[in-house]
């Protein structure tokens, strides 16, 4: 009997000695924080996984995991986006605990810790303008200057917060910020920015607030708020792990949760700058935020990608301390190792000629059968209708090729999957000089059995012209054709200008009685999807999620 291998990292080994050592009561809670200004990426996959995945390991301890929005600016944020972030964690596999929280759930208690940091005479309110506030923090060479309005009495600060709140004063008039050091070798520990005045309608509070607390003082309350133990980050949030810590050691809140950062996903080919994402999406470079070329989860899922082979994959890239970047092909490989074991086989013809088998009879039609998958019985078979006249691949034949050409040459034989062995005899051009139809005759003795005194090397795919059913096919590719597009002036230059085609082709007539999101492997071509949104019976529509080998040639 094999043993289980328990999945660790240096996070988990955190956990492990927390719990031995008794620290947090041996509770493990951690959350998922995202701010709902956009669509989740293939990076936030990485954090899902984490943050969920530490509450499924640790049952035993009853773990938890919550869903919280920091929904604390509301200019660029939307119901619509929230929505889509609960149906990705949910298609990935994963459920969080109790209600999807949200930052302004706790407005009214972050502003009472506001004040309470005032009357500790450990904030201020500053009416500096912003510039003169971001010129007076310094560099890293030169200290900042205190502000003029730093040591004004606590009561001063106090009535001019609540006759902030209470919205006596402009936008962006004055600002409530932390009393620290404006000295400090770290940037964000100089005096930081707590709270400000902005008049933008909540997708939740509406109009009630016309002051919004900033993220270094929302997020670590909020955890605290929520008895979340370990609150994991990525590396960029490490700079801002002391404010968050002298946040919560000068507040008068019970639970104490701790910071942890690990480094994010990096994937080659590809963008996770949401502002960049965004510009993509409103300039019209790709079709929405679920255009199967995003790196976003519903691209990949509209894509064909399974919350499987994402899962695997984010396992694969594994949880340390260091920024790297991970190969594009590491991604489609877990996709294809999936979709290999679990997709039935169909045929499709994505450049379709005509083949006329000569000698087959005009008004006799078979009904072969081809298994759903050759490696898995239990996945049963299907019903191949065979008839007179076929279509198969142009690539499929040539007028002469060399001994390494394992498919149909003139005067030579192929065999048709599941079916019989044909000859190629003739064939008729168009006007162009391209084939129109090509001319076989077909072995009848060779259905399930080879062909005597002679060998047959290649097998090809087809469908019986007959019955076959047209499908605009979807062709994608790597949204970028430079491994590192954000490095670039403008990332823009570095979009592949191949990575969406169309066309139409000729494909099995059982792919007309599926349903969007129904994934199959099409023989000898790659693996596709019925398209999430597009997909009917009257129109069939496929997008071709990863071929059946890596093919990208950098």
């Amino acid at each position: 009997m094999s043993e289980t291998v328990k999945y660790t990292d240096f996070i988990r080994n955190i956990i492990d000695k927390d719990l031995a050592e008794g620290k947090n009561e041996g509770r493990v809670h951690t959350r998922f924080p995202p701010e709902p200004n956009g669509y989740l990426h293939v990076g936030h996959a990485k954090s899902i996984c984490l943050n969920f995945g530490i509450a499924e390991d640790y049952q035993a301890q009853n773990a938890l995991c919550n869903l919280r929005f920091d929904d604390t600016n509301p200019e660029k944020e939307s119901e619509e986006f929230a929505k889509a972030i609960q149906e990705d964690v949910k298609w990935l596999g994963f459920e969080w605990h109790g209600e999807v929280c949200n930052a302004s759930d706790y407005f009214e208690d972050l502003y009472g810790f506001a004040r309470q940091l005032i009357e500790k005479g450990l904030a201020y309110v500053d009416e500096s303008p912003a510039e003169e506030i971001a010129k007076n923090r310094g560099n890293f060479q030169t200290p900042g200057t205190e502000s003029p309005y730093r040591n004004r009495p606590a009561t001063e600060s106090l009535d001019l917060f609540e006759r902030m709140r209470a919205g006596e004063f402009a936008d962006g008039q004055m600002v409530l910020r932390g009393k620290i050091d404006m000295s400090h070798p770290n940037m964000l520990m100089r005096d930081p920015v707590l709270y400000r005045i902005k008049r933008m309608h909540h997708i939740k509070t509406g109009d009630k607030w016309c002051i919004y607390p900033m993220y270094d003082f929302t997020h670590c309350i909020s955890d605290a708020l929520e008895a979340i133990t370990h609150s994991l980050c990525t590396l960029e949030f490490e700079v801002n792990r002391p404010l968050y810590d002298w946040v919560l050691d000068n507040l008068d809140i019970p639970a104490r949760p701790y910071q942890y950062e690990f480094s994010r996903l990096n994937l080659a080919y590809t963008i996770t700058s949401k502002r960049k994402l965004t510009q993509l999406v409103e300039e019209k470079l790709v079709d929405g935020w679920d255009d199967p070329r995003m790196p976003t989860i519903s691209g990949m899922r509209r894509r064909g990608y399974t919350p499987a082979s994402i899962r695997n994959f984010c396992k694969a890239v594994g949880i340390s301390k260091v920024n790297s970047v991970t190969d594009m092909t590491l991604l489609e490989d877990n996709v294809r190792q999936d979709l290999d074991s679990t997709v039935e086989r169909r045929m499709a013809v994505l450049d379709p000629i005509k083949v006329i088998i000569t000698n087959y009879p005009e008004d006799k039609e078979e009904m072969l059968a081809g298994k759903n998958h050759p490696k898995n019985d239990e996945m049963g078979t299907r019903t191949l209708p065979f008839s007179r006249e076929l279509y198969i691949d142009r690539a499929d034949y040539r007028e002469s090729a060399n001994k390494k050409y394992k498919r149909l040459v003139k005067d030579g034989e192929v065999r048709l999957r599941n079916a019989y062995v044909i000859r190629a005899n003739d064939v008729s051009l168009d006007e162009s000089g391209e084939i129109k139809e090509l001319y076989c005759t077909y072995d009848p003795d060779t259905l399930g059995k080879n062909p005597e005194g002679r060998k047959v090397r290649g097998v090809i795919h087809w469908v019986s012209a007959k019955h076959a059913k047209p499908a605009s096919i979807r062709m994608y590719d790597r949204l970028f054709k430079v491994d590192n597009p954000g490095a670039m002036d403008n990332f823009l230059d570095a979009l592949n200008e191949n990575s969406y085609s169309e066309l139409t082709a000729m494909v099995e007539a059982s792919l007309a009685e599926t349903e969007p999101e129904t994934r199959f492997q099409f023989e000898r071509e790659g693996y596709f999807t019925a398209d999430r949104y597009d997909y009917s019976k009257d129109k069939l529509v496929f997008n071709r999620t990863v071929t059946l080998r890596n093919s990208w040639v950098d």
